[in-house]
């Protein structure tokens, strides 16, 4: 059988006798590509490269006579020197051919250790940074968002903002954006070098300004000190390409282009919150509006009713019956009517007065959610089921609704018990709460005078169960 060895080619270290490239072993960057063609394996005969160490013949030594003592055995002591010396010789040059394969694979071991470490420092700044993003995503979407300049209004960073895009047109009017040297030179000539640095410095400016607006305009809250970061990145590159000739963005430039940066991304998240609180408050406005619908069809129902019944005693009042059976029973009608009549007219003039009402969607929110508000609608079902028509796949489930004449302060008294589980700790109009349903009835119990008749502490959400089985 034909026995093959591996073949370095020129320039490549000498591997160590029946050296086998292990799997996936690949040769170090530094050594010089393989001709041409070359064949990596062949024959023990053609592996010139990597010619075994001769073996060293022992020559066989004739017997000696017993009867030649004197150069005979001087002759011998003289072969078995140059043997053991040959021995030695061949034993040295398997210990610089293992020692050369050692060293070459302790090498290769370094590099792959080397880009072991870079890729997972790598890998880490990544996670930080993808931390920091899901971080802030998760903290803008509960409506949680630390404004860097608090300003009472979207108009106020507006602004802020035109006069911080005024001190950057001044900078680059005056040429102070970026500084250079003034000593670069031309062929020995310094204003042709002035010239050459000031186009460097433009192109340069052009390219991190680009980057800036690039930045202004893509912004948003929860990327806003990713945005800072890539500007600055940017900065530090400037300043490494324009080394020869010490060009760099001024550190005052730069910093009045993150503070547009993140002045941008505060008058956004100010503008989204001015907007949700607008909507809110249109919402509020329709629930009064169909609360004094409410009071009117109620109205008109009763008058009605006092009409017909008004109607029907004048009758029986013509026909000389007016103090029969009949008449009292009309006339005991009247006054149910009138009571009903005026308390309708009291629950519309008193803003206090409405029902509080504790709902969970567990499909939409999740366990352990809960919404507690106040609806002055004569049905307050009739807001619930507003509530749940559109804006969640699935229908709210009602733990309890409370009529109290002092609705208003026992909404603001549960509100206030649960303060630290808002889920949203900004906008005090989104009424969710993190919060069982035990725990709002316990509540519920410590306030005097709640109202409460009825509470159910586990939802139904037959919908949602439906539809996950």
């Amino acid at each position: 059988m034909e026995v093959r060895r591996f073949r370095p080619p020129p320039g490549w270290p000498r591997p160590p006798q029946g050296w086998v490239p292990p799997p996936g072993w690949a040769p170090d960057p530094s050594w010089p590509p393989a001709p041409a063609g070359w064949q990596f394996w062949g024959p023990v005969a053609q592996a010139h490269m990597t010619a075994p160490v001769p073996r060293i013949q022992v020559p066989v030594v004739p017997p000696v006579a017993t009867n030649a003592f004197g150069s005979r055995r001087k002759a011998l002591e003289a072969e078995n020197a140059r043997l053991r010396q040959a021995l030695a010789s061949a034993g040295a040059l398997e210990d610089s051919v293992r020692a050369e394969g050692i060293r070459m694979m302790e090498t290769q071991l370094q590099n792959v250790l080397a880009q072991v470490s870079q890729a997972r420092a790598e890998l880490a700044a990544v996670r930080d940074e993808l931390i920091n993003a899901q971080d802030a995503a998760v903290l803008q979407s509960a409506g949680v968002y630390a404004y860097a300049h608090p300003l009472d209004d979207a108009v106020g960073y507006k602004d802020r903002i035109a006069k911080i895009k005024e001190d950057t047109k001044a900078f680059v009017r005056t040429g102070n954006a970026v500084t250079a040297t003034t000593n670069w030179q031309v062929n020995g000539s310094l204003s042709e070098g002035k010239k050459m640095v000031d186009d460097f410095s433009k192109l340069l400016l052009r390219a991190y300004n680009t980057e800036a607006d690039n930045c202004v305009r893509t912004v948003r809250p929860q990327s806003r000190q990713n945005s800072v970061e890539r500007l600055t990145k940017i900065s530090e590159t400037i300043a490494r390409l324009g080394q020869s000739m010490e060009i760099r963005v001024d550190d005052r430039y730069h910093r009045l282009r993150c503070a547009e940066i993140v002045l941008t991304a505060d008058h956004r998240a100010k503008v989204e919150a001015e907007k949700e609180e607008a909507r809110l408050l249109r919402e509020e406005m329709r629930e009064q509006a169909a609360a004094a619908r409410d009071y009117e069809r109620a109205r008109a129902k009763w008058d009605k009713e006092r009409a017909h019944v008004e109607s029907s005693l004048g009758a029986l009042i013509r026909r000389g019956d007016g103090e029969g059976v009949a008449a009292l029973a009309l006339r005991s009608r009247l006054e149910e009517i009138e009571a009903g009549r005026a308390e309708v007219d009291e629950q519309a003039d008193d803003a206090r007065a409405g029902h509080v009402y504790v709902i969970s969607n567990v499909g939409a929110f999740g366990e352990g959610v809960v919404k507690i508000g106040m609806t002055r609608r004569l049905d307050p079902h009739d807001r619930i089921r507003e509530l749940g028509d559109a804006s969640v796949p699935f229908r709210f489930d009602v733990h309890a609704i409370v009529q109290n004449r002092d609705a208003v302060g026992l909404v603001r008294e549960l509100h206030t018990r649960f303060a630290d589980r808002r889920v949203n700790q900004v906008n005090q109009r989104r009424e969710f709460f993190r919060a069982t349903p035990a725990e709002v009835l316990a509540a519920f119990r410590d306030i005097p005078d709640s109202g409460l008749v009825d509470f159910t502490e586990r939802p139904d959400a037959a919908e949602w169960r439906s539809s996950t089985m």
